[in-house]
Order: structure tokens, then C-alpha cells, then sequence
């Protein structure tokens, strides 16, 4: 297919949405068979890279609005609440940490302490990752913030070629298990999650519910890459080129001091959200806009606006808008009680099981964890709802699957933005050799870790 992939991905996706619209279809309304005809052609686009998501995401959202499958009120709906301004905020933020040079220096001052060999290397990187989760609510720029200390690393250790994809290549694995542990790891499909249980979630019940499970899950995930990624021969890393890094930023520099203040702030508003009850969004969006104040911040400048991809946010509208709008129009039902079975299992490991094998495959036709999200919870939700049990757990054991599982790069953004060689340096070869193996990972967690802990806190009654 190759050069003609997006083209026959646009093709496809045009004709698959004219065979439904077209087709007689029991009870779904005209709206719903629409809103159904142009998701799939949407998740089609997304799945052959047809253009960049943001361009196939805005056409999804004015086709709703030109069809009148929805009011443009709902069609629209995430901008009128806080998750779009929690994401604007957190890469604001995360652009500030990079930009002053804060988190540069805690990740040398880290490698000098805790680095001396390739296995040090790699438990560093799942270390930082964990630790930057705090300061960095967004995975991405944490990643390449990560990665530019990396290659100071592999220059100074002389580290071979084909070692140093292997280091490139688990920064960006690192991203995926580890930003699923606090809820501002990753406050783009994190605090989805939240939004999809309907449940008021704080900072501390996510870490009570999905801290442990995946930090477990990160430690599997670290363990596969030592095993999966040997070092053709081990390193002797030399740390006076990072020293002599770390001397020339200086003293802490006011503006570092300026950031790390702002961040305290966040961090502290973040983790007592249960107590104030202002949402994350609002905080994260105050920190950032108080950032760029005179005297006070100075942090944030007019050129760190640029940072804000436009495209990611009309992605995560359409995402959105596919439960939303699905929900309006029966579209969710319909799929609810086409595609899964009558009767809910009550063993809760098989209920699990069902579950994260229902998330995975879908995954693994839509290739988008956003996509499936959008599709999968709504009609998972509906199939337990018999049950009734919390509406958490239905949710985030279909986000713990398609949160840590992937076999080719686009199917999770973590591994899509790191790939080539001006990036993490590795290739799909690099992404296939562990995510095979990492679907093993996504049932420990589900079936084996979080169902008896869920139990044990009394979660999963």
C-alpha cells in the first residue's frame, strides 16, 4: 500500500460511511445512523493516517454540525467545560519547566546520583519518568525532555548505535504504564477517564485507585525491556561531561525558581482538589496563565503560546464528541446491544477478562486509544449497568487495557511521537519486539492486579 495508503484510506472511509447511511438499520435514528456513519469513517481516517488528525478531526465535527446530527452546543460541548483548558494549561506548564531549565537540572543532578551502567540507564528512565509525572502533566514534552538528557548520556558513554535506540526507544515506552499512575501524568486522557465514569474522581482517588496497579505495571514493563533489550556491551558511563553540563546552567536561576514555586503550587492544589473542590482544569489553567505574570511569574512569554498544538485540541474534541454525540443520537446503545452478548458475566476475573478482550480488539481495529474510549466505554457501561456496579470499573479497566496495550506505533500517540530518527531514534521494529509481548502485561493488570486490589479496597464488591 505505502505511498497510496492515504488515499485509499480516504476512499474507504467514504464509501463505509455511505454503506451504513444507506443500510436499513433497526433501531437506530436517522441521527444515530449518521452519527455511526461518520465515526467510523473518522476512526477509518485516523487508522490510514489519511491526513493529520487534527484536519480529519475537524471534518468529523462540522459534518455533525452540516448534518445536523447534533446542535453544535453538544457538538462542541468540551470547550464549554474545564478538560480543554486543563490541556491547554499543562502544556503551558510543561513548556515552562523545559524552557526555564528546571526539570534539565533535576534529571542531570538524578543521572550523576543514580547512573553507572545500561541497566541503571534504563531504571533511570522509568524513575525520571515517574518523577517528572508530577512537575510535567503531559507525557510528551516530559518524553523529550528526557530524551535530550539521554543523549548527553549516550555521548558521553560512548554508548554504540544500536544500544542507543534501545535508550531512545524506552523513553518513550516508559511514557505509556507510568503516566497512567497519577491523573495529571497525563491530563489529555487521564482526566477522560474521570469524565467517562461520571464520577467526581480527585487527584488522590485516582492515584487509590490506578497508582498501584500501575506502578506494577511499570515495573513489568521495565523488566520486558531489560529482558527484550540487552546491551551489545555494557556501559562505562563518563559523568564529567554531564557535570560540566549541569556547572555551566549556573546557580538556580531565578526563573527556575520563579517555575518551581508555580509548579509547588499545582502540585499542592492538584493533590487537595477533594478539599477545595475546584476542578483540575481550572488550577492548571490559573498556574499557567499566573506563570506569565510580571514579577510574580515571568515564566511564560507570548512565543510559549506556540507550544499549544491546535490539532491535539480539535483531536480531543472530536474524541470527546464521538461518546458524547453517540450517547444523543442511541448510537451507543445500538452498538451496546449489537456487539456484545445478552448475559454479563458475574465472576468478576471473567468479567475482566471480557472486558480488556473486548478493549484490545477494538483497539487493534481503530488503532486510537481516544477512539476507543469514545466507543468502547459508552457501550461497556451500558452492558454492566445490569450489575450495578460502580461505573469505574467498567471504565478504567477498558482504559487500563487500551492504555497500556499496543503492537504497532500508531496505535498509542506515546510511541507514534517518538519514533524516527530526529525523535527516540527507534523504528516499528522496536515497537512490535515489546508490544507483543506487553499484552501479557495488559491481563496481569486487569485480571490479576486490579480485580483482587479493587476487592481489597473495597471497589469491586
Amino acid at each position: 500500500m505505502g505511498k497510496n495508503k492515504p488515499f485509499i484510506g480516504f476512499i474507504l472511509g467514504i464509501i463505509v460511511a455511505i454503506l451504513i447511511n444507506m443500510s436499513s438499520i433497526d433501531g437506530l435514528s436517522p441521527q444515530g445512523k449518521m452519527c455511526l456513519a461518520l465515526t467510523f469513517m473518522t476512526v477509518i481516517f485516523w487508522g490510514f493516517q489519511i491526513a493529520q488528525p487534527g484536519y480529519t478531526s475537524g471534518l468529523f465535527l462540522s459534518l455533525l454540525v452540516i448534518f445536523k446530527v447534533a446542535p453544535p452546543a453538544n457538538v462542541f460541548a468540551p470547550w464549554s467545560g474545564p478538560i480543554m483548558y486543563l490541556v491547554i494549561g499543562a502544556y503551558l506548564i510543561a513548556g515552562a519547566v523545559k524552557s526555564s531549565g528546571l526539570g534539565e537540572r533535576i534529571a542531570y543532578k538524578f543521572i550523576l546520583k543514580f547512573v553507572d551502567s545500561y541497566k541503571s540507564i534504563i531504571i533511570s528512565i522509568f524513575a525520571l519518568t515517574f518523577i517528572l509525572s508530577v512537575l510535567i502533566p503531559h507525557p510528551w514534552p516530559r518524553a523529550f525532555l528526557i530524551m535530550s538528557v539521554m543523549a548527553v548520556v549516550i555521548k558521553s558513554g560512548n554508548i554504540p548505535r544500536e544500544d542507543a535506540v534501545k535508550i531512545g526507544f524506552t523513553v518513550f515506552a516508559a511514557s505509556v504504564p507510568v503516566s497512567m499512575i497519577f491523573l495529571t501524568g497525563d491530563s489529555v486522557i487521564n482526566v477522560l477517564a474521570v469524565q467517562a465514569t461520571g464520577k467526581s474522581i480527585g487527584w488522590i482517588d485516582w492515584f487509590i485507585y490506578m497508582g498501584p496497579p500501575n506502578i506494577i505495571s511499570s515495573l513489568l514493563t521495565c523488566i520486558l525491556v531489560l529482558f527484550l533489550f540487552k546491551p551489545s556491551k555494557e556501559v562505562s558511563i563518563n559523568k564529567d561531561e554531564i557535570r560540566a553540563k549541569l556547572a555551566a546552567m549556573g546557580d538556580m536561576s531565578a526563573l527556575e525558581k520563579r517555575a518551581a514555586f508555580w509548579i509547588t503550587i499545582a502540585i499542592v492544589l492538584w493533590i487537595s482538589d477533594s478539599v477545595h473542590g475546584i476542578h483540575l482544569g481550572w488550577i492548571t489553567l490559573f498556574v499557567a496563565m499566573a506563570m506569565a505574570m510580571p514579577k510574580v511569574g515571568g515564566v511564560l512569554t507570548p512565543k510559549d503560546w506556540g507550544g499549544v498544538p491546535i490539532h491535539v485540541l480539535i483531536f480531543l474534541t472530536a474524541a470527546m464528541t464521538i461518546g458524547g454525540v453517540g450517547g444523543l443520537t442511541g448510537m451507543n446503545t445500538w452498538i451496546a446491544k449489537t456487539i456484545l452478548p445478552s448475559e454479563v458475566p458475574t465472576n468478576p476475573y471473567i468479567l475482566a477478562t471480557f472486558i480488556a478482550t473486548v478493549s484490545v480488539a477494538i483497539h487493534m481495529a481503530l488503532g486510537s486509544v481516544i477512539a476507543v474510549m469514545g466507543i468502547a466505554i459508552p457501550a461497556l457501561l451500558l452492558f454492566t449497568q445490569p450489575m450495578g456496579m460502580d461505573p469505574v470499573i467498567p471504565v478504567f479497566l477498558v482504559y487500563t487495557a487500551i492504555g497500556i496495550h499496543y503492537i504497532l506505533p500508531f496505535q498509542h500517540l506515546n510511541m507514534l511521537v517518538g519514533l524516527g530518527e530526529e525523535n527516540g531514534m527507534y523504528t516499528q521494529k522496536e515497537v512490535m519486539r515489546l508490544g507483543i509481548p506487553l499484552t501479557v502485561v495488559v491481563y496481569i493488570t486487569c485480571v490479576l492486579i486490579e480485580v483482587p486490589y479493587w476487592q481489597m479496597i473495597g471497589l469491586f464488591k
